[in-house]
């Protein structure tokens, strides 16, 4: 059974760094972030692959954020920096028992979210 769990959003001004933590269980390939501002789609920010760690990152947060993952912890890291208020929204950790880019439709499972708000 697949679990995920998010923690470390908040309040940031803007050029702040914030570090989102998602801590995970089951057998998972591909994890991913995806974020979500009122109004708006959801959208894909980054994926790694869990065992060969292959990064893909959209354009938008190329540069500033960056994905890491602790095996031994089962955890998934994503560094935050130089955010903008357009990188408010709620973030959720998303995880495929399959090689998958970064499209939701291919992410079964699904965390409950934490909230970015990044002010100016």
């Amino acid at each position: 059974q697949v679990q995920l769990v998010e923690s470390g959003g908040g309040s940031v001004q803007a050029g702040g760094s914030l570090t989102l933590a998602c801590v995970t269980s089951g057998y998972i390939y591909s994890l991913a972030w995806f974020r979500q501002a009122p109004g708006k789609e959801r959208e894909g920010v980054a994926r790694i692959y869990r065992r060969a760690h292959g990064t893909l990152y959209a354009d938008s947060v190329k540069g500033r954020f960056t994905l890491s993952l602790n095996n031994a912890k089962s955890t998934l890291y994503l560094q935050m920096n130089s955010l903008k208020p357009e990188d408010t929204g709620m973030y959720y950790c998303a995880a495929a028992t399959t090689a998958e880019d970064l499209q939701a439709k291919d992410f079964p499972y699904w965390g409950q979210g934490t909230q970015v708000t990044v002010s100016s």
